[in-house]
């Protein structure tokens, strides 16, 4: 699904690729400067979005995980070469998949990547599939992030986790700017609160779940019970 306003101010849809997009996978690839500037924009710690992708690089050979929307591929910094893992990388635009593969075949990752177009809120896979299911700086992106919880846990094990991480409403006033202009630009959807996380995926049978706020962001971790 697409937000509108985006392509009014010339600059792509989350359907197309989004100039924010570019400078989301750059800052993430370059942790120093990135770093600084995720400080600064948004008062979070980069490092905690490297700490949760590291997640993917613990599932043991066989395993199946799916990152969506993986946009440019920054989630694949967790994956290892020869780690012998189905790693499916999902999202609405075919642009953000090639740019995931071109990340793949830089590390070296190829082999065990596998692109698919699908919008999350009707995920084109089987109940249970997977072992792994992460979206980082996904549901604020999405028309309906409840929606997208109930199909990205539907698709999960028993027993498997869901990671990711989230631009808050929660988090107080001197970040409502930056929402509101989100909004606007139509990079934002309604987003959520980390109460309503928390609640989506109890709602959805998920245990032990935890939200960890970090500025503007929270990262939350859930097992399918």
């Amino acid at each position: 699904m697409r937000l509108p306003g985006l392509s009014r101010v010339g600059l792509g849809g989350w359907s197309d690729d989004p100039l924010w997009g570019t400078l989301y996978d750059w800052t993430v690839e370059h942790p120093r400067v990135g770093g600084a500037l995720w400080a600064v924009a948004i008062q979070s710690d980069l490092r905690k979005l490297y700490a949760a992708a590291a997640e993917t690089g613990r599932l043991p050979a066989g395993s199946a995980a799916l990152d969506v929307p993986c946009g440019g591929g920054v989630a694949l910094r967790g994956l290892r070469q020869g780690q012998g893992v189905r790693y499916v990388a999902a999202d609405i635009a075919q642009k953000m998949l090639d740019r995931t593969l071109d990340a793949a075949y830089e590390r070296g990752l190829e082999d065990q990547v596998e692109p698919r177009l699908a919008d999350v809120g009707e995920l084109p896979f089987a109940d249970g599939e997977f072992d792994l299911v992460v979206s980082f700086t996904g549901l604020h992106c999405f028309p309906d992030p409840a929606r997208a919880v109930v199909e990205m846990v539907r698709v999960l094990r028993p027993g498997g986790v869901i990671t990711g991480s989230t631009i808050l409403n929660d988090t107080g006033l001197q970040h409502q700017p930056m929402r509101q202009m989100g909004r606007l630009a139509g990079l934002l959807g309604p987003s959520c609160t980390g109460e309503e996380v928390q609640r989506w995926l109890g709602g959805q049978r998920c245990v032990e779940i935890t939200l960890d706020r970090s500025g503007a962001m929270g990262y939350f971790r859930a097992v399918k019970g």
